[in-house]
């Protein structure tokens, strides 16, 4: 392997030096060349003290200079004629500069030419240059050069002799080696399944039950995709992931899984307790927007939460021969003294699920009663289908000429935008506020109080009324909650009415502070069952403190986390909303929302 420079590495170490770090760049995969030379490898000093002596020395010699310079303009000296002491002054001015401006300048010019130079946070602290590598000649397109191996049958992958990268990092170095992603052949075992699949006598959905190997049967099922499509999925991931634990569950007919990358917002201060907010996303620059408004919370002394509803609602729909029956047997639902015996049915299904509302609509001879139950830490769609399934079979009984159309009838509603969720509530319904002061506006937000209401009031409540909103007055709600409900194994589908939200801003204390507020009526959350049981979504709710089921409150896990939705939700809406109003919101999305890959050559490789 060919190296351009000799690292610095082995001289540091032996000189009690902390070694800096080195960047590389792959010229092919046999050669690497250095090219992160630090300007503080001038000396064979501490990092320290090697900074100390150039900015001493740069200082002196300019002090030195300036009053040489004042002298001969004083004594009429002409100033290109110079002594000893000036010539050795200059020279040391000049080397100093060049330490300098090597050690401060570099990554600067850098960063101006890699991406816009204003940093529109605010923030000194908040981000870091990273390290970047790219590696050549990887026709797999993985995320890193140790990518996954999604071959068949599934083995360790084999690690090339040739180092293609190495990083330096304090003492440690690391080497980082490209994945082979030649495989052996497939077993005949194998081979035969595949071509079974690939010909129709094997069902692809019926291979878990066949072979009893959940793994393999998605690496098969993979393999017989590629060959009947003749398309390669070589960048989507197969090793890494527990296939039993979806079976029946979250997923079928896996062919393996969608790498999407998580990061932290916060901490958030909610209700005197510290959140770090986990957001599954790939918009750049959610999670830093979001952070902004948790740091704005917390200086502001934080926000608190009251949660109004908690009740999961469907609804079934179901026909007679006329109106009046239908009337009829909404009278019989809304009678207060028929409550205790249809509870006593709707609650026999489940030690969680009871019954607490039933609404009923009818349109022609048509009728929708709309059940409402709380569900414990579930989500509960499933609990609260149980329980009115009961219902209506205890139904038929007194109304045999009931002709049930459907389970749900869509006036729950799910999935759905809908009035009645907006209005009654669907899930968790929650308000969350805060005061935020007037110098954290200024100084955190970049903006000020009389702009955000005026934003507030044209945008996201005459704006969304223009536009015919429907729980939509808010600015971006839906982006901090999808980006949570992917993190946290929600249903991803169900942003659709639990971003319901509308956002308030008024001015209080005469005008110097803010109250913000947001208020979502159907946020729709659970920790125990479909996604919350897989390992990752599992890891983000226990960040959270709310994973699993609560033993000795049941409810209050998800409880908890629909309020950690909306002032995840309050903090974003603040903080889209000075970017706005601050002229950011373009800048912004130019330095984090802006990819620098050369898209021209990704499609044609």
């Amino acid at each position: 392997m060919d190296v351009a420079r000799r690292s610095t590495m082995d001289t540091a170490a032996g000189k009690g030096r902390r070694p800096g770090p080195m960047k590389v760049k792959v010229v092919d995969e046999n050669d690497v060349v250095v090219v992160g030379a630090k300007a503080s490898d001038a000396l064979p000093l501490p990092l320290y003290l090697t900074n100390a002596v150039f900015f001493t020395l740069f200082f002196s010699v300019v002090y030195f200079l300036l009053t040489r310079w004042r002298e001969k303009i004083r004594t009429s000296t002409p100033l290109h004629v110079v002594n000893l002491s000036e010539i050795v002054a200059i020279l040391a001015f000049v080397a100093s500069f060049i330490y300098l401006l090597g050690f401060f300048g570099i990554d600067f010019v850098q960063s101006l030419i890699l991406r816009p130079s204003n940093d529109v946070w605010a923030a000194d602290d908040d981000l870091e240059e990273h390290e970047r590598m790219i590696l050549k000649d990887d026709a797999r397109k993985v995320p890193c050069g140790a990518g996954l191996d999604c071959s068949i049958p599934q083995i360790a992958p084999i690690a090339s002799p040739k180092a293609v990268a190495q990083k330096v990092f304090d003492k440690e170095v690391v080497i980082s080696t490209p994945t082979d992603f030649s495989t052996q052949p497939l077993s005949e075992e194998d081979e035969d399944v595949i071509k079974a699949v690939v010909s129709g006598t094997i069902p692809s959905y019926s291979l878990e039950s066949k072979l009893g190997d959940c793994k393999r049967a998605a690496a098969i099922r993979r393999e017989a995709l590629q060959r009947i499509t003749g398309k390669s999925m070589g960048g989507l991931p197969l090793e890494g992931f527990d296939y039993e634990s979806i079976l029946g569950q979250c997923c079928e007919m896996p062919v393996g899984y969608i790498q999407i990358p998580v990061g932290i917002a916060g901490p958030l201060m909610l209700d005197g307790r510290e959140f770090s907010v986990p957001m599954a996303t790939t918009e750049g620059c959610l999670v830093a927007s979001t952070n902004r408004g948790c740091k704005a919370i917390n200086l502001s002394g934080g926000a608190s939460s009251v949660l109004l509803r908690d009740g999961m609602t469907r609804a079934p729909c179901v026909r007679f021969n006329s109106a009046k029956r239908a009337a009829e047997l909404k009278f019989f639902l809304e009678d207060p003294n028929n409550y205790d015996t249809l509870a006593t049915v709707f609650n026999r299904s489940s030690r969680f699920g009871r019954l607490q509302t039933i609404k009923c609509a009818i349109a022609g001879k048509n009728l929708y009663m709309r059940f409402t139950c709380s569900t414990g830490d579930a989500m509960g769609m499933n609990m609260v289908s149980k329980g009115v399934q009961n219902v209506l079979d205890f139904l038929q009984n007194d109304f045999a000429d009931m002709d049930v159309i459907g389970i749900s009838g869509n006036y729950c509603s799910d999935k759905k935008p809908a009035a009645v969720n907006w209005i009654e509530g669907r899930g968790k319904s929650v308000v969350c506020e805060a005061v935020i002061k007037g110098d954290v506006v200024r100084k955190v937000l970049k903006t000020n109080v009389e702009a955000l209401c005026e934003l507030n009031m044209l945008k996201n409540l005459t704006g969304s009324a223009m536009a015919g909103a429907l729980g939509g007055f808010n600015a971006h709600a839906s982006n901090i909650v999808s980006a949570i409900y992917i993190a946290t194994g929600q249903d991803p589908a169900q942003n659709v009415e639990s971003s319901h939200c509308i956002t308030m801003m008024e001015p209080i204390n005469d005008g110097k502070d803010l109250h913000v507020s947001v208020t979502m009526p159907s946020i729709e959350v659970g920790t125990v069952g479909g996604g919350t049981q897989l390992a990752s979504q599992s890891a983000c709710l226990n960040l959270l403190g709310v994973k699993g089921a609560n033993r000795e409150a049941p409810g209050a896990n998800a409880r908890l986390l629909a309020t950690v939705v909306a002032g995840s939700v309050l903090a974003g809406e603040l903080s889209l909303m000075s970017a706005i109003s601050a002229g950011q919101l373009v800048r912004s999305h130019m330095k984090y929302n802006r990819s620098s890959k050369d898209v021209s050559a990704v499609a044609s490789a």
